[in-house]
């Protein structure tokens, strides 16, 4: 786990990933030292018997986007919540894909996370008769199905899926 960011001279926005339940305190800590910074929230409607509860969570789980200015980057590592920080490459299309994520948050519309998956990721499915098998995504344009290796024969198995059953193989 590194201490330090890597050197740059103007302000740059990171995307910062926080210990686990840390967003909000991390977010506290960047407004309090003054940090353009953004943790996109969503309203979660719970139930506990005949109780229902409002609250809002992280819409990214563990992630807070944060422009740190160089002469103060060390700032950022107060109170031990931050596990890393990833510079941003591309400023401008993530900053436009920003405005995009805030203007869905504030429209009250209900978001989910969603994986995007190409022709190629490789994926394990999660429950399920098929739970702990791995194969790759057939067709990015409907990503349906999975494509299971049989490399001897070179040939493939495709696998009807739901898209819920697949999770990101690392």
């Amino acid at each position: 786990m590194g201490r330090h960011l890597p050197d740059f001279t103007e302000p740059r926005w990171f995307v910062c990933h926080t210990r686990p339940r840390g967003e909000k305190k991390f977010a506290a800590l960047l407004a309090r030292e003054n940090f353009a910074h953004y943790l996109p929230l969503i309203r979660s409607v719970r139930r506990y018997g005949t109780q229902t509860k409002t609250f809002t969570k992280p819409l990214f789980p563990g992630y807070v986007f944060a422009q740190v200015p160089p002469e103060r980057k060390t700032r950022i590592y107060q109170q031990d919540l931050l596990v890393r920080a990833l510079m941003v490459e591309n400023e401008e299309l993530f900053l436009r894909q920003l405005t995009d994520v805030r203007t869905i948050c504030a429209s009250g519309l209900e978001a989910a996370v969603h994986p995007l998956l190409h022709r190629g990721t490789r994926v394990k499915v999660v429950g399920g008769p098929l739970h702990g098998l791995e194969g790759f995504v057939d067709d990015p344009a409907n990503p349906r199905g999975i494509v299971v290796s049989v490399d001897v024969l070179q040939q493939g198995l495709l696998v009807r899926l739901p898209l819920e059953s697949l999770k990101i193989s690392p």
